[in-house]
């Protein structure tokens, strides 16, 4: 393969900064424990890491509200050290995709600030989406709850899709583009991979700000039939990306746009990956898809055809900083629908069952054909926080809800490295900013590692054995399978899932390649169970 197509078949590795590992000892995730902790990452197998936000940020949304593009907030140290850990990642053979938020910055950002300084009518509120009026200029709400328009003192309202901190900018502003182009260049010079592109189908709004009654929704929920809301997927961005694809292309190596767009249908996704747009956008239709062989089917089949459509590769993911952890989405009864976090007092996934099937899950995305994202702790088994006290809560969900949605907190907790070490290895002591329930030292990397049969040991394998057969160049093939359950060939591997209620016998002369579970006495596919044969 060559080398600027790495990203077709590549296994991502999200790192959420402040929760991976902390080196100074303050509770908070930071670059130097990442840059530490790397050597594991390439040990278990995965091509490249992708890292969430770490710019100066006031962190009213973890960081998600950026202050200044070209810099690292001290928490979590230094250009410096943003350097080291691209140049050890490099060192290692691991690709570093970084964050970028252009839908809307701080309200700390130096613009804003201007912004508000100069007040109504000067040049630098053109850089956001001012408007006059004693109402708000339109009916439409943040997606953290409430209204999405502010009003300041001098009587002008600016839109805040987001938190009110979260100010979107005027993408149809030149000033706007200029300044992307060149914090793209900023970070493409110091060897970043590529980007992952926040909320990527936000940046352009209906010219109108034409009124729209329903709910906010970014993380799904868009109708897939009718025309998109005036604030989401509207054409304009992919002029945007055209221009960033070819300051892309002026770099060697194949460094790489990734969308996160929450698209209906499929077709209208697969419209960012065109041949001079992204190189990929985030599968959501099969992260959100239920424990169902016939839904998951169609979503791969509807996923590989738009993808394929236009020359792209397909990606596949099952968790990531946004929602619940599928080791405990999936302890839950098929078809229930999103859950916009869980707490103490809601009701409480099948743990058991719940990891079951999320390691029957993963074996079954990793023997698709593409790239696959991988979320920190998942390799571990990680359930959600499902019992985090209400009152440690952050994600700006929770207030701006009324504390009606628990919000993202609970996937967010700092991942268990030894089960015996303060914050379970975290850091050096016990300061963690999100508390670590006691039972995370059953899932720490130190009980799993040369461990049979641990899910830590599950994961490598799979990615060493996807390596080996080559599964994420290759061309899936369904096969016939028992009712309740999913075949399929890609390659020479044989991949069968088990869904249903009874075992699955395998084809005679297949040889056991993996198994999420191990078989039945008579060598059969048990329940919530995947396998992957040779013959």
């Amino acid at each position: 393969m060559p080398t600027d197509a790495w990203w077709r078949d590549a296994v991502i590795y999200q790192i959420y900064p402040r929760s991976f590992a902390d080196a100074d000892g303050d509770g908070m995730g930071d670059l130097p424990g990442i840059t530490a902790r790397l050597p594991q990452l390439r040990r278990l197998g995965v091509d490249a890491v992708w890292l969430s936000p770490f710019y100066p940020s006031p962190q009213h949304d973890a960081g998600y509200d950026v202050a200044d593009y070209r810099g690292v907030d001290p928490r979590f140290g230094s250009l410096g050290d943003a350097d080291k850990l691209i140049a050890t990642a490099h060192d290692l053979g691991l690709k570093v995709i970084v964050d970028l938020v252009p839908n809307h910055t701080s309200s700390e950002h130096a613009w804003f600030r201007a912004a508000v300084e100069a007040g109504p009518g000067s040049p630098e509120r053109e850089r956001y989406i001012f408007r006059d009026g004693d109402e708000p200029p339109n009916s439409w709400q943040s997606v953290f709850g409430g209204p999405a328009w502010h009003r300041l003192p001098d009587g002008q309202w600016y839109l805040h899709l987001f938190d009110v901190s979260q100010p979107d900018l005027n993408w149809d502003h030149p000033e706007v583009r200029a300044e992307f182009l060149d914090i793209l260049r900023f970070w493409l010079d110091r060897g970043v991979d590529g980007f992952r592109v926040d909320v990527a189908h936000g940046l352009i709004k209906d010219a109108e700000l034409t009124d729209w009654t329903a709910p906010s929704v970014i993380l799904g929920g868009l109708d897939p039939v009718g025309p998109p809301p005036p604030m989401w997927d509207q054409e304009g961005v992919h002029e945007i990306y055209r221009q960033w694809r070819a300051v892309l292309d002026e770099y060697p190596g194949g460094r790489i746009l990734v969308a996160e767009a929450w698209v209906q249908p499929e077709e209208r996704l697969a419209r960012y990956v065109r041949p001079d747009e992204m190189h990929q956008a985030f599968n959501f239709p099969y992260l959100e898809a239920p424990w169902s062989p016939a839904e998951l089917r169609e979503i791969v089949d509807t996923s590989l055809a738009a993808n394929d459509a236009v020359g792209a590769t397909t990606t596949w993911v099952l968790s990531n900083h946004d929602v619940v952890r599928h080791a405990s989405r999936l302890g839950f009864p098929p078809g229930e629908g999103r859950r916009p976090g869980i707490g103490a007092d809601d009701p409480q996934p099948d743990t058991g069952l719940g990891l079951r099937r999320a390691r029957a899950a993963t074996l079954l995305m990793l023997a698709l054909p593409g790239s696959a994202y991988l979320y920190q702790g998942e390799e571990l088994g990680l359930p959600e926080h499902t019992t985090l006290p209400d009152e440690f809560r952050q994600d700006p969900a929770w207030e701006r809800s009324g504390h009606t949605e628990r919000g993202r907190d609970g996937c967010r907790v700092p991942i268990p490295w030894e089960a015996d070490a303060p914050s379970f290895g975290f850091g050096p002591t016990d300061a963690s900013w999100l508390p670590q329930p006691a039972i995370w030292a059953e899932y720490a990397l130190d009980r799993q590692v040369d461990v049979p049969g641990s899910t830590w040991e599950l994961y490598r394998s799979a990615l060493a054995t996807r390596r080996e057969h080559e599964l994420g160049s290759g061309e899936l093939v369904w096969l016939a399978s028992d009712e309740g359950a999913l075949a399929f060939r890609n390659g020479d591997v044989t991949v069968v899932t088990n869904f249903g209620a009874e075992p699955v016998a395998l084809p005679p002369g297949a040889r056991l390649l993996l198994s999420s579970e191990p078989l039945d006495a008579d060598g059969r596919v048990p329940t919530d169970v995947t396998v992957w044969v040779v013959f």
